[in-house]
């Protein structure tokens, strides 16, 4: 039985699905269930039970036996959310209390960390794990995923395999739930249908015109791939980047959505709030060496192709993945 956390979420659903279409249906989905704009994420898909986010650790200490895998993906991902409290509970706790409980019963586990943890990059964005204890997050969820990056790194007993990933900037179907913390793309594309034109940030770096603010977008499809061949293989345990790794600016990301519309490309730009333009990073690219090393054999699709697949067959029909 393979757990999967955050399974009501972005990410973790999209996760559901790839292990459906391989045949795996034997899942235990963990979450908070009470939230009605999530339940399409999941009601369509296979799985054996679920279980809620707030029940999952004793669940999972009385019925460890009956697991192969975990798959933890799921977080307080809010980046605008500066209560340190909620994320040492949600986001560092709870994901010591799930690796403490497979290091002792054999488990392999594959948990998310970001690439939040970078900060403005000061020190590359390679995901050398001699690198992790200099890294400077902007805000509180970048700490929380960098302050267990650093703990399991100096445990003394570990899950059997065990991979982070550093999440970079992941798009795609199901993230109709999240709000304001939705990708760009998502909101590009509401933005372009009520108004036809997309408002982006003005460069405030004399570096970067404006639009051409860069970072790495990765298609949340070439993600779950990812996570099936860490699962599927023995892999060095650690600490790895999943981007795509190919920088793209914010001009390239509203062409490729107002192409993918059928819509001429009308893009406003507007002054990035005084409040945010210290933190602001202008560039982020996953360096994907480590993970292409240890035989990943797959393409990282382009940003046009993932937007266009994103669009057509996902938003403009509210479909879900």
């Amino acid at each position: 039985m393979v757990i999967i956390t955050g399974s009501a979420g972005f990410i973790g659903s999209c996760l559901v699905s790839k292990f459906n279409s391989e045949g795996i249906n034997d899942l235990v989905l963990v979450d908070d269930f009470h939230s009605i704009a999530k339940e399409n994420n999941y009601s369509q898909k296979k799985f054996s039970q679920k279980i809620e986010r707030g029940n999952f650790i004793e669940w999972f200490t009385t019925n460890h036996k009956t697991v192969t895998y975990v798959i933890h993906i799921g977080a307080r991902t809010d980046t605008t959310e500066f209560n340190k409290a909620i994320f040492d509970e949600l986001n560092v706790n709870y994901t010591k209390a799930i690796w403490q409980i497979c290091s002792e019963k054999n488990i392999p586990l594959i948990y998310a960390s970001s690439a939040a943890t970078y900060g403005l990059g000061e020190f590359g964005y390679e995901d050398d794990e001699s690198k992790i204890n200099s890294l400077k997050p902007l805000n509180p969820y970048g700490d929380s995923k960098n302050e267990f990056d650093k703990w399991a790194l100096v445990q003394q007993k570990d899950p059997p395999q065990w991979q982070g990933l550093k999440f970079f900037n992941v798009y795609g179907p199901n993230e109709f739930h999240k709000g304001r913390m939705a990708s760009v793309i998502f909101h590009a594309f509401k933005q372009i249908k009520s108004t036809g034109k997309v408002k982006l940030f003005k460069s405030h770096n004399p570096v970067y015109e404006d639009g051409g603010q860069l970072r790495d977008f990765v298609y949340v499809k070439d993600v779950v791939e990812v996570i099936w061949f860490l699962y599927s293989n023995k892999i060095k345990s650690g600490i790895y980047n999943l981007g795509s790794g190919k920088a793209r600016t914010f001009k390239d990301l509203a062409t490729a959505t107002f192409n993918a519309m059928g819509k001429p490309v009308n893009i406003e730009y507007i002054d990035t709030p005084v409040d945010i333009r210290d933190k602001y990073q202008y560039f982020t690219e996953a360096n994907m060496t480590k993970l292409i090393s240890c035989g990943y054999p797959k393409k990282f699709t382009s940003l046009e192709d993932g937007v266009g697949d994103y669009v057509k067959n996902y938003l403009e029909s509210n479909r879900y993945y």
